[in-house]
């Protein structure tokens, strides 16, 4: 499996397969993160209602871990964010199906690490690229995809969402 950098694993962070186990929380973050969206989009934006339980056992999804000290000095591991895996039809890519980082700990650069991280499992893999999409209207993310290297590659709607597809050649 794809490592993280150094600096991520001294911060305290790790990332590991999601169990069922998983869902509830998981689920619980997309909600926090992705509720903002509602009135932008007009509805709730499809990772809202995703199967996460289904998707567990089609795509490959990964949590990541915070770990933080209590006042007292007493470790703490917390689920911060997540990213869900798979590889396109034409088997060259590894896709990014859902990328969600809580609330609380955005900004933190953990999307950057969940990022890597795929890039990383895609080089494991041999494939070639990344590819990925998010919703027209969630600006940040198009941003953010621009900004670490991913090139628009078209723009259609499917299910009733407007998206813009990126891929990033490794």
């Amino acid at each position: 499996m794809a490592v993280l950098s150094e600096k991520a694993v001294k911060n305290g962070l790790r990332i590991r397969k999601a169990t069922p186990d998983d869902i509830p929380p998981l689920q619980a973050i997309v909600n926090a993160s992705y509720s903002k969206y509602i009135d932008r989009i007009g509805k709730p934006p499809a990772p809202m209602l995703a199967d996460y339980a289904k998707l567990l056992e089609t795509r490959d999804i990964f949590i990541l871990e915070a770990t933080t000290n209590e006042e007292d000095g007493t470790p703490v591991v917390k689920m911060v964010g997540s990213i869900i895996l798979g590889v396109d039809a034409e088997g060259d890519a590894v896709t990014v199906n859902n990328l969600v980082v809580e609330p609380a700990s955005q900004g933190r650069g953990y999307g950057r690490v969940l990022m890597d991280f795929a890039e990383g499992v895609a080089k494991e893999k041999g494939l070639s690229c990344v590819a990925l999409f998010t919703n027209v209207k969630m600006h940040e993310n198009v941003g953010l995809y621009l900004k670490l290297g991913y090139v628009e590659t078209g723009r259609r709607t499917e299910d009733g969402y407007e998206r813009v597809y990126f891929r990033k050649q490794l």
